[in-house]
């Protein structure tokens, strides 16, 4: 089925039309996952019992269960197809929203918070449909605009979520966020007579609808699948330990003595995953595998380091931005002894890192469509975030020692063109983060297309693992080595891509 370049306003175009309903699904889904963020002060103030050590903790949790949800979303829409998995994660996930919205103690909180983290998988699933919809000569582009369009819906929830609680409900920051999860919901039953997983005359044969282990192409193969999955298990005993470290009336949220059982559990469902993973394909790989079923694992590995280095990169940096903002620039002045950097402003320039993606993301799949060559598209863009993200280190220096023994924060130049340059500077990191999220999904579908959702799944959950372990250790250091720290990660996954991403075979027919 070969492809005109489609229209986004021909909505008489069933393939546009899928488009346009899956984005405002995930766009949904991913106001529900972000909408604490807006009025995490007024449960502050409302909670005498939460302290700001307790807001971190369920920052951390709100990324941590979608790690493996979107493992196992994944091995699911290639089973079930997307529409079935998409209706149902939306319409499921209003009970962990309701029950946080009205919860009343930090368990309750941090429970509901980890559930709610499953809805974060959602991503994983449009980029599915879409590949399902679009053909590789225009895949890019079409999920550019999904997930750049889709992933606003963190940006709306900042914005949307307070204004509704203070101008619409008199201060219910409760109803607000409940009624973010009530819409989702109804939406997800809409979604899932709106629209179907193929078009007219492109379903695949029952016989190829399977989920579970990815079926590797060598025994390297296998080794690299093994080491990959044991970050997706390091990430979730990080998030053990950091609610270890939380204290509820003096005592600690979970005990040592827990955090180890869960590290034990931890270990034994990795070997599980790892015994699993072995039998699917040791008797495969010993009969042989047809050279039309072999696919490069290296890629699959070189794309899970791209969305850690830049979808884990943007969920860590949004939630640091305002703050090193406001304390950097904290001196400069207006001639009347005014602050020019106010809370206000530095929120809207963290605000402006997420509204990059309505452009940057989209550009960054067409890029990907229109440059030829998907790895030297992916290349470009890691370079800029690596470059993006040192010259944000060069926007502080290290001032002098405060009464609490911490090294200061001060611009380079205390002026408003220097304000001026760290904002361009900023939008600049901004545009090659977002552009390579775009990139790196404008790849996928073209690596293995039958198993889109368990490549997606996997590099999607990569982009969790790097906010968690970028968030715990942020901890350990000041925000001007935090930046440096995101340049090299980025730097790691520029020189892995390098070596072992190869250009995908097809990747620009334009046939279903």
């Amino acid at each position: 089925m070969s492809q005109k370049a489609p229209s986004l306003f021909d909505l008489s175009n069933p393939s546009i039309k899928t488009l346009h309903f899956t984005w405002i699904a995930f766009f949904l889904t991913f106001v529900v996952w972000f909408n604490m963020a807006g009025v995490l002060s007024k449960m502050i103030e409302q909670f005498d019992w939460l302290s700001k050590s307790n807001v971190k903790a369920l920052l951390v949790t709100n990324v941590a269960l979608t790690i493996p949800a979107r493992i196992i979303v994944g091995g699911l829409i290639d089973k079930y197809g997307p529409r079935r998995i998409f209706a149902g994660l939306m319409v499921i996930m209003l009970i962990p929203g309701l029950t946080f919205a009205f919860g009343d103690d930090l368990t309750q909180l941090v429970l509901s918070r980890l559930a709610l983290g499953a809805i974060g998988a959602g991503f994983v699933i449009g980029i599915k449909m879409t590949a399902n919809w679009f053909t590789p000569k225009y895949i890019g582009r079409a999920e550019g605009f999904y997930a750049g369009w889709g992933n606003f819906g963190s940006a709306a929830a900042a914005a949307m979520v307070p204004f509704i609680a203070v101008n619409v409900l008199g201060g219910d920051w409760r109803w607000s966020l409940a009624i973010t999860s009530i819409i989702t919901a109804v939406y997800g039953v809409f979604y899932f007579f709106a629209v179907k997983d193929n078009p007219e005359g492109h379903e695949p044969p029952a016989k190829k609808k399977k989920g579970g282990a990815m079926p590797v192409s060598s025994y390297v193969d296998l080794v690299q699948y093994i080491v990959w999955e044991l970050p997706l298990y390091g990430a979730l005993g990080l998030v053990v330990f950091v609610l270890h470290k939380q204290m509820i009336h003096g005592v600690n949220m979970i005990s040592w003595t827990n955090v180890w059982i869960s590290w034990f559990i931890l270990g034994a469902v990795y070997l599980v995953d790892v015994i699993r993973i072995l039998k699917a394909n040791l008797p495969r790989l010993k009969a042989g595998v047809p050279e039309s079923e072999k696919f490069p694992f290296g890629s699959v590995g070189a794309l899970n380091t791209t969305y850690f280095a830049n979808f884990g990169a943007e969920l860590a940096i949004v939630s640091m931005l305002p703050m090193f903002f406001y304390e950097v620039f904290s001196n400069l002045l207006y001639d009347d002894g005014s602050p020019i950097m106010t809370l206000t402003m530095a929120g809207s320039v963290a605000g402006s890192f997420a509204f990059m993606n309505l452009v940057a993301r989209p550009l960054g799949g067409l890029l990907s469509d229109k440059m030829g060559s998907r790895k030297k598209t992916m290349l470009l863009y890691m370079t800029g975030i690596t470059i993006g993200f040192f010259l944000m280190a060069l926007i502080s220096k290290y001032g002098p020692v405060d009464g609490n023994g911490e090294t200061t924060l001060l611009p380079q130049f205390n002026t408003i063109s220097w304000l001026i340059v760290s904002i361009a500077i900023t939008m600049f990191a901004s545009f090659f983060v977002q552009g390579a999220e775009g990139a790196t999904f404008a790849m996928i579908p073209s690596i293995k297309k039958d198993m889109t959702g368990r490549i997606a799944g996997m590099a999607g959950a990569f982009g969790n693992v790097g906010a968690v372990t970028y968030l715990f250790l942020y901890n350990f250091m000041d925000d001007k080595s935090f930046l440096f720290m995101l340049s090299g990660g980025a730097l790691v996954s520029l020189v892995y891509c390098f070596v072992m991403l190869k250009e995908p075979k097809d990747a620009f027919v334009d046939r279903l």
